[in-house]
């Protein structure tokens, strides 16, 4: 099916006035060029002209100089202004000088060509940074300024950063210092994206001082004397510059004695002699000796250091076992914990001993081979065990002080040596105490007597309570079985209840003798009234009963009341035996009579019966 297509013609225009009018005329009646010599002519005169775009770097001349700005000829059909601010550089500044720029627009807003030497400074500086991050090149820059974490560099007229951790290999902490000096840098980072670049004068140190480090570690040798200055001390060390390269000193090569911090013997900056002990190529480590410069103490001992003489020694060191006494710088020797004190109670080294404190101390053993010294505090006094007897006999008093309190005991110093055990049986006639620390503490003092003396094993029994006159001797009679006392339960377990008594007494009542007559129990803290129902001396026991009082008052009440009964059982029958012997005898009386007619009314009736 084909389809009509209906063309529509415009209407024709009227002809109006001066249609006839030459327009190439201007009015000056002079003619004009035609269309193709007009192109023509505009070709040649925009052939005259530089053909430029927006963002290409240009030369220029300088061709006049206003109050703020300065004219720049690129060759452009118009001149381009700068402002004098991107010439501060510059100040000597003139017209016919030659000028790179950047042409940011050839026509801006208003027509004008904009150009910038700021922008084309920044981009060749950034092409010349990009060029020596690749090569590694040295570059020259000026600090500006401090910022943050760091300084600002002018690198060929473009700012970059430098960290505070690359302007040296020490740590610097004023900036300022900086701040207008001209430094060389590498640069050592850059951001393509945001136009960024880090720089490093610490890097150049670096190279500077790997290059002596590998001169030097080529040289190295053990036992080689160099100098080194201290840089840095720590806790276990200190770090010397050998020229260019590091080395450890370890505290324990510092001195033949021993030092808490070696900045006990040497000090910052301080230059000193040392030998290498040994260096590892690959891990860039030295080890520094000092104390290996001179000879060891152990070689080179004094005639007064021998077997039983007397010295002094600082403490140096403390262990479990003993003490180590410093006698001379490098010469150490051992207090064991078995040679401080005759006593035979254990003694911890670590209470007993001070670091620093000094101490006097003979000398037992000696063996320079091995290097090794024991010492003894206590061979420096007379054994107070060989004379035991005579001044601490058995049954003699004494006062001594409480050192140490076990469950099973207490044990007392009676002088420094001399000592023994209370055993907790042995601290009180009258109280059983569940620990000695119910009795007494450590540090009182405490009267004892010597109750046995054990000098081979260096032990004393000792008591407390034989000081007085054993009490349950006299008390028999008053805590008789049965006798009756007022207590208070000071102590309740699930056998029954501790009772406190008269003259410091304790008894026990079992819970089944606990029980009151109305039912409830006696309670702790609670004062009844108790019956003694056992009294044993010898193991020093009372037995005690609450219950048995109550009981024991019912039973009299019933046995009274039996008794009681039982009176007037027998008053009765008495009184009904009376009644009744007087009946027996009337009633025998008139049972003779009766007995008298009866038998003769029996004979009668026999005659009548034979008779009939």
């Amino acid at each position: 099916m084909e389809e009509n297509t209906t063309l529509q013609t415009a209407p024709a225009v009227a002809p109006t006035a001066h249609d006839d009018f030459d327009w190439s005329i201007d009015k000056r009646n002079v003619a004009s060029y035609d269309t193709a010599e007009k192109e023509k002519y505009d070709a040649v005169y925009e052939g005259t002209f530089k053909t430029i775009t927006d963002g290409e770097m240009i030369e220029g001349t300088l061709v006049a100089l206003t109050k703020t700005d300065a004219v720049i000829n690129i060759g452009f059909k118009s001149d381009g202004l700068v402002s004098l601010n991107e010439f501060r550089d510059m100040p000597n500044l003139k017209t016919g000088d030659k000028v790179e720029v950047m042409v940011v627009e050839k026509e801006d807003r208003e027509g004008h060509l904009h150009l910038s030497r700021k922008q084309a400074r920044i981009t060749r500086a950034w092409e010349k940074i990009v060029e020596v991050h690749k090569t590694g090149d040295v570059v020259t820059g000026l600090v500006t300024s401090k910022t943050k974490g760091g300084l600002i560099v002018d690198i060929y007229g473009m700012e970059t950063f430098l960290p505070g951790s690359q302007i040296d290999v020490k740590p610097v902490t004023d900036y300022d210092q900086f701040v207008g000096k001209t430094m060389e840098f590498k640069v050592v980072k850059i951001n393509e994206t945001i136009k960024n670049a880090v720089v490093s004068h610490k890097a150049l140190i670096e190279s500077d001082i790997e290059a002596q480090r590998a001169e030097i570690m080529g040289k190295l040798e053990k036992g080689q004397v160099l100098e080194g200055t201290i840089k840095n001390i720590t806790d276990f060390g200190a770090f010397l510059d050998l020229g260019g390269v590091d080395g450890l000193l370890y505290i324990t090569d510092i001195s033949w004695g021993r030092i808490n911090h070696p900045s006990e013997v040497l000090k910052m900056d301080q230059k000193l002699n040392v030998v290498v002990l040994d260096f590892d190529d690959e891990k860039r480590r030295i080890s520094l000796g000092l104390k290996q410069l001179t000879p060891h103490p152990w070689d080179t001992l004094p005639a007064w250091v021998a077997e039983s003489a007397t010295v002094k020694g600082k403490v140096v060191n403390i262990e479990d076992y003993g003490a180590f006494l410093e006698i001379l710088p490098g010469v150490e020797g051992l207090v064991h914990v078995s040679e401080i004190s005759w006593a035979n109670s254990p003694i911890n080294a670590k209470e007993f001993f001070k670091l620093g404190d000094e101490y006097e101390a003979k000398i037992v053993t000696l063996d320079k081979d091995s290097r090794k010294m024991s010492l003894s505090i206590k061979q420096l006094t007379v054994d107070p065990w060989s004379e035991i007897e005579t001044k601490y006999p058995v049954d003699s008093r004494h006062k001594g002080t409480v050192k140490n309190i076990t469950p099973y005991g207490v044990f007392v110093e009676l002088e420094p040596g001399i000592g023994g055990m209370i055993h907790i049986s042995d601290l009180s006639w009258l109280k059983r105490f569940n620990h000695p620390s119910e009795y007494t503490k450590t540090g009182s003092q405490i009267d004892v007597v010597i109750l046995n003396i054990d000098k081979e094993n260096r032990k004393l029994q000792l008591g407390h309570k034989q000081l007085e006159e054993d009490p349950w001797n006299t008390l028999q009679d008053t805590f008789a079985v049965g006798s009756i006392h007022e207590g208070t339960v000071t102590r309740k377990d699930d056998k029954g209840a501790i009772v406190q008594l008269p003259y410091g007494l304790e008894g026990f009542a079992p819970n089944r003798h606990l029980a009151k007559e109305d039912g409830k129990t006696v309670g702790a803290d609670e004062t009844a009234q108790f019956m003694v129902i056992e009294f044993d001396r010898n193991e020093k026991r009372i037995v005690l009963s609450h219950t048995r009082i109550w009981e024991q008052s019912k039973a009299e009440e019933k046995e009274a009341l039996v008794k009681e009964k039982k009176a007037e059982a027998q008053k009765t029958k008495k009184a009904v035996k009376d009644v009744q012997g007087k009946v027996e005898k009337t009633t025998l009386g008139d049972l003779g009579v009766l007995a008298e007619l009866k038998k003769k009314m029996e004979g009668g009736s026999e005659e009548s019966s034979s008779a009939e």
